[in-house]
């Protein structure tokens, strides 16, 4: 059975939580690098890390994002209270901020699976699971990674954003899940480089204030199901 440490961070800077991230994530790609040198029964097996936390104002641009989805200057980021990164993940631009439910799993796949694409499926699935509680219909969106609400409709919108990182089955980064955030600072940028849908909360959808602490657990609840591990 593997183990995964949950840490809740509370509310925390970006390039803290970012660095704090790339520190774990680095110390299981080192232990693995230093156990292929080792038979098999002196090999140490990394616990994994799955971090729970809320961001100030950030918006975080991907790999493969273009700067020009951010659609405000230098001077307007620092009037709204926000701050802007440049980051290793996969996927374009999105948003943190108070009211989202940010979590980084940062597993070591080869303790469960070697397929990105199935992890990816296995974290849509959880919140899918999660707004289910709720009565809300979570689906996926071809070609799209994340979750939605009503796909496949004019009035489909986006609840769920992700975005990964992966180095010899290590994962880092991963999902921001939109609880009670203020939807506003989604109109700074063009969400994930995608133009034509609208982004939601949980609260919007339930029309009333979310206990954000009871969607976290039940989230966690899922993802343990999946991914069939212990917590430490």
């Amino acid at each position: 059975m593997k183990n995964v440490n949950v840490e809740f961070l509370g509310t925390i800077d970006y390039k803290e939580a970012w660095d704090y991230q790339e520190k774990l994530f680095g110390a299981i790609l080192e232990q693995k690098s230093v156990n292929k040198k080792r038979p098999e029964d002196q090999q140490v097996i990394m616990d994994n890390h799955l971090l729970v936390c809320e961001h100030p104002h950030v918006y975080t641009l991907g790999k493969s994002g273009k700067f020009e989805h951010l659609l405000i200057n230098n001077k307007q980021l620092e009037e709204k209270g926000a701050t802007y990164y440049k980051i290793n993940r996969g996927g374009d631009i999105t948003y943190h901020g108070p009211g989202q439910i940010v979590m980084y799993p940062i597993f070591d796949l080869d303790q469960f699976f070697t397929d990105i694409h199935k992890y990816l499926r296995y974290l849509e699935e959880a919140v899918i699971h999660t707004l289910a509680e709720y009565g809300i219909k979570g689906e996926r969106s071809e070609g799209e990674t994340g979750v939605w609400i009503d796909v496949g409709t004019m009035n489909a919108r986006k609840i769920c954003a992700m975005g990964v990182r992966a180095s010899r089955w290590v994962t880092m980064h991963g999902l921001a899940f939109n609880i009670n955030t203020d939807l506003d600072y989604f109109t700074n940028i063009i969400p994930c480089g995608i133009s034509d849908k609208a982004v939601t909360s949980l609260n919007i959808e339930l029309r009333k204030t979310v206990d954000q602490k009871e969607v976290e657990l039940k989230l966690i609840k899922h993802l343990q199901a999946l991914f069939e591990y212990n917590t430490l």
